[in-house]
């Protein structure tokens, strides 16, 4: 099995080196160089040839804003995830770089303890590295282990720094984790294909009033080619739920009503839900559709995290689900494990239509995977043709 090849880009030997180690303890990860400001990651990257580079914003001599626009105009395709800050202000750059072709961000910890506040985001670096320098690894043709073997890894690795935090570092010593615990060729093998369930409505499909969306990883790129190729003329109201922290979703649902058009805002509770109108998830807050005397309205709460998610896509899922029954479009797309697959499986228990993006175009196939498996994905559909595949469902079932 090959390597999926890191750049890191940071003017801080600090970050440099945290994010390094983070890299190079992971198994079927590897740095292969770092780079301290964009100008000398243009140099580099001829000679590196990374599968993926992870990119600061704020640095001297280029920026990486100033980086993205010339990877644009060079046309270099190698995948960018840009580690961001969490301000108002950060959140506006972000956007902008998503904009200029970074496919995904992680949001970096600041302050006098970075040192320790690295590993909140270490279980997100590898994540990403795997799903988007995975991805495009394997389309040039390297033999990269399943997203799965990254994911048990992290797993593995938590439960090791739970054992030391109770029983601190002696105690923990005999449950160390080492490279060579990886080295089993069984662990690198691809999982067995899974049948999926057969799933009878207990009703058959109505006519469509909403539409509900839940992506993850890869999902605000892919959100953006969906959008922006959506019918104009669409009258369904849009739900989506695209797991990102709090502070980014508003940002985010501006730079999608830049180019959608339909009119994108982000969800705020209570709000009534309006045709044409596409609603986005607040991060760090679940969103819900509710049902009252008067119409539909968007509920939002602060309820624990389901499924390791906060917005979670099963919690909108299940409300569309009671609410609408057979009277509803969802969809499934890109993302890591399994949020959404079983209440979209309930959705189309219900009589609801489903879609779930294949896994030729999904960056992660985890989230449409487990839908498809569990019985609630009617119909695979490529990226390229969502948005025309949900606009064609729309507009034929739009009445009864």
């Amino acid at each position: 099995m090959d390597d999926i090849s890191v750049l890191i880009c940071d003017d801080s030997a600090l970050m440099r080196n945290l994010i390094g180690r983070i890299v190079d303890e992971t198994t079927g990860l590897k740095v292969v160089g770092k780079a301290q400001n964009g100008q000398d990651l243009l140099d580099k990257i001829p000679e590196l040839k990374p599968d993926v580079i992870l990119l600061d914003i704020e640095m001297p001599v280029m920026t990486g804003v100033e980086f993205l626009k010339e990877r644009k105009a060079r046309k270099i395709d190698v995948p960018v995830i840009v580690l961001s800050s969490v301000a108002t202000e950060g959140a506006a750059v972000t956007m902008q770089c998503l904009e200029l072709g970074a496919s995904d961000f992680i949001t970096k910890p600041g302050g006098s303890s970075v040192t320790l506040k690295i590993s909140d985001v270490s279980n997100e670096i590898i994540d990403y590295i795997a799903s988007y320098g995975g991805s495009y690894a394997s389309a040039r043709g390297k033999q990269i282990p399943e997203p799965s073997f990254f994911d048990r890894q992290i797993k593995l690795k938590e439960a090791e720094r739970f054992v030391i935090q109770k029983k601190g570092e002696e105690g923990a010593k005999k449950f160390t984790i080492s490279q060579e615990d990886f080295a089993g060729s069984s662990l690198w093998s691809a999982p067995k294909k899974k049948e999926p369930t057969v799933i009878t409505p207990v009703r058959e499909p109505g006519k469509i009033e909403l539409i509900a969306i839940g992506i993850s990883t890869g999902g605000p790129n892919a959100l953006r080619d969906v959008f922006k190729m959506i019918d104009p003329r669409l009258k369904q109201p849009v739900l989506v739920v695209q797991h990102m922290p709090a502070g980014f979703t508003a940002e985010f649902a501006e730079s999608l009503n830049r180019i959608c058009p339909l009119t994108v805002t982000e969800a705020k509770d209570g709000e009534p839900i309006l045709d044409s109108h596409v609603y986005i998830a607040p991060g760090g807050s679940h969103m819900a559709v509710e049902h009252r005397p008067l119409g539909d309205f968007i509920k939002i709460t602060n309820e624990d995290p389901r499924n390791g998610h906060r917005p979670s896509v099963d919690v909108l899922f299940e409300s569309v689900a009671k609410v609408y029954k057979n009277h509803a479009l969802g969809v499934i797309m890109t993302g890591m494990g399994r949020d959404g697959a079983a209440e979209l499986a309930n959705m189309r228990k219900e009589g609801a239509w489903t879609l779930g993006q294949d896994q030729a175009s999904s960056i992660v196939y985890g989230m449409p995977k487990v839908g498809f498996e569990m019985g609630g994905v009617q119909k695979q559909v490529p990226l390229m043709k969502m948005a025309d595949e949900i606009s064609a469902l729309a507009r034929t079932h739009l009445n009864a």
